[in-house]
């Protein structure tokens, strides 16, 4: 879609079975810079999602500000509306970061992506953002996927 900026290839430093790049759209934020992203297991894109399976997300990204915590927000985005997408912990200090979150500072963030079973078999977006205590964005990405049983 061109409302996305251009894709970046994600860097996956340690060659790992596990952890596959993806190509990803990265949006840039003002408190925040993405360094990596690794979603998987997603050998292609679209990500095909497989209904009642869980994915590993893996963001490290470098933080402007200070912030005492994180909250994670994700969304489906389909025609232009973004869905929200329940995630099973949202608190981004208790997904890897060590609160309180310090400028200039590289931090991990780890979650996983339940695709429960009662969802449609669709194409759609991925939106996955990551707020500060000021509801700025220190990171977001997009990610396209399709559910599939």
């Amino acid at each position: 879609p061109p409302s996305l900026s251009s894709p970046v290839p994600a860097v996956n430093p340690l060659p790992s079975s596990r952890l596959q790049p993806a190509r990803l759209f990265l949006a840039g934020s003002k408190d925040g810079s993405i360094q990596e992203v690794n979603v998987s297991p997603c050998p292609t894109q679209p990500c095909l999602l497989h209904k009642g399976t869980s994915y590993s997300i893996n963001v490290t990204f470098a933080s402007k500000i200070e912030s005492q915590g994180s909250k994670a927000r994700v969304y489906g985005e389909m025609l232009h509306v973004d869905i929200p997408f329940p995630i099973p912990e949202p608190d981004g200090c208790k997904s890897g970061i060590q609160c309180p979150i310090q400028k200039g500072h590289s931090y991990s963030y780890l979650n996983k992506l339940p695709v429960k079973s009662e969802y449609p078999s669709i194409k759609l977006i991925v939106k996955w953002e990551l707020v500060d205590d000021q509801d700025q964005m220190l990171f977001c990405w997009k990610i396209p996927v399709q559910i599939t049983s």
